[in-house]
């Protein structure tokens, strides 16, 4: 155990030496790696001892956890720490920091902001028991609120975060921001929180209960965004649940890009059933989580599907992951692997379902699993987890890849809510 936390903390101190701490915040989507990483997790992280680890990021070599949590308990199990839906690691170390910003509701967002300060979003009201409902900028150093960055949403809460150069992105399910009209998603300047003025992507949901971003990400160099929710038009044009924007320029402009493949019902009652969206290092493919309820070897339920970035008009999925029945809401793309996360039991399992167990070609993969990004079909990496509800959130970090969720047993160790699995 003391020789893989050591060779483990070793390789995260190579990977961070031309890492600042200080300065503008990375602007990369889940970065690339050489190869898929261990399935055994190391053994310096932390534990969070209960409810549901939601967001994670990283800045400098400080690793921030986001959700719904009270108690916090450092790897060895010998202290515990109150810490209430935000707490802050060592990425080399896993020694939990005495930071403790003080939030009053659940954390579902994270993105990691210049100068060494992090930006949240969520369901909370307050901040260090200051109003600010949704959005907030935290100083890593001394916890206290970013007065100047003064952004609120007017009500529901943030579910996802990229920053791109000097623009934040944000979406979730508010419908407006420091009283500026803009459903479901929204850009920010990264000081101030203003509202961009001419970025308004118009969504709509006709039929629905209202309008919402579940997830969306952004290339590596800030030119197209990817949103999936409960989506059925821009503006005025026709979006089943996934929609592609142009964001090179001023404006939110909606492009030719869609598919058809979301169109198909799931489990009645869905108004949305994507969960989760990332694109590749290179940007020139992303891929979908799903979830659904409903097993089905032709629809895209409970799937997690590729698809490419270019070229206008229809597109298809490049292939499809089917886990017969049960949700995946994480995904992870480095290029080498794309980690899935969730409750499935199986992956290849597209003839399986929850009544009559798995079909024909599927592979046992609990809770966890590494697909191919070329064929989509199960990697040999097969750690297993908890499975509870599902896996919540991956982190890509230059040594390896954190995982968040809901349970306490990853790759067969205790492991509360978060774990880590290094690159070999």
């Amino acid at each position: 155990m003391r020789r893989r936390l050591l060779a483990a903390a070793a390789l995260f101190s190579a990977a961070l030496i031309t890492t600042p701490l200080l300065g503008s915040p990375p602007a990369v989507a889940d970065p690339a790696q050489p190869a898929v990483v261990s399935a055994n997790p190391v053994d310096f992280t932390p534990h969070v001892l209960d409810g549901t680890v939601w967001a994670l990021t990283v800045v400098g070599d400080t690793v921030v956890v986001g959700g719904s949590f009270t108690k916090v308990q450092d790897s060895a199990r010998k202290v515990t720490y109150s810490r209430t839906n935000i707490f802050a690691y060592g990425l080399k170390d896993g020694a939990v920091r005495p930071w403790a910003p003080a939030v009053d509701s659940p954390v579902y967002a994270l993105a990691p902001g210049a100068t060494n300060t992090v930006y949240v979003g969520g369901a909370f009201r307050t901040v260090n028991k200051v109003e600010q409902r949704g959005l907030a900028r935290i100083s890593l150093t001394s916890g206290a609120r970013i007065s100047g960055f003064s952004a609120k949403i007017n009500w529901g809460d943030v579910r996802a975060m990229v920053i791109r150069g000097s623009r934040l992105y944000v979406g979730g399910t508010f419908s407006s921001i420091n009283n500026v009209g803009r459903v479901g998603l929204a850009r920010l300047n990264i000081s101030t929180g203003a509202v961009d003025t001419g970025f308004n992507p118009k969504l709509s949901a006709p039929g629905l209960s209202r309008p919402r971003v579940e997830h969306f990400d952004v290339t590596p160099d800030g030119t197209r965004l990817v949103a999936v929710g409960a989506i059925l038009k821009v503006g005025s044009v026709s979006r089943t649940q996934i929609a592609m924007f142009d964001t090179s320029g001023a404006a939110a402009t909606v492009l030719s890009w869609y598919t058809d493949a979301y169109k198909a019902e799931c489990l009645k009652g869905f108004d949305t059933y994507l969960r989760q969206v990332k694109f590749s290092p290179d940007g020139k493919y992303f891929v979908v989580a799903a979830t659904g309820r409903a097993s089905s070897p032709v629809k895209l339920c409970d799937s997690a599907a590729r698809f490419e970035t270019t070229g206008g008009g229809k597109h298809n999925p490049t292939w499809v992951q089917r886990t017969g029945g049960d949700s995946l809401y994480a995904i992870a793309v480095t290029g080498t692997a794309v980690y899935v996360g969730g409750h499935q039991r199986y992956l290849d399992n597209p003839y399986g379902s929850d009544a009559d167990g798995p079909g024909a070609g599927a592979v046992t993969r609990v809770g966890i699993g590494a697909v191919s990004p070329t064929t989509g079909k199960a990697l040999a990496w097969n750690p297993t987890r908890k499975r509870g509800v599902g896996v919540r959130a991956f982190l890509v970090v230059p040594g390896g890849l954190i995982v968040g969720s809901d349970t306490d047993q990853l790759g067969k160790e205790f492991h509360g809510r978060i774990g880590m699995f290094p690159l070999p």
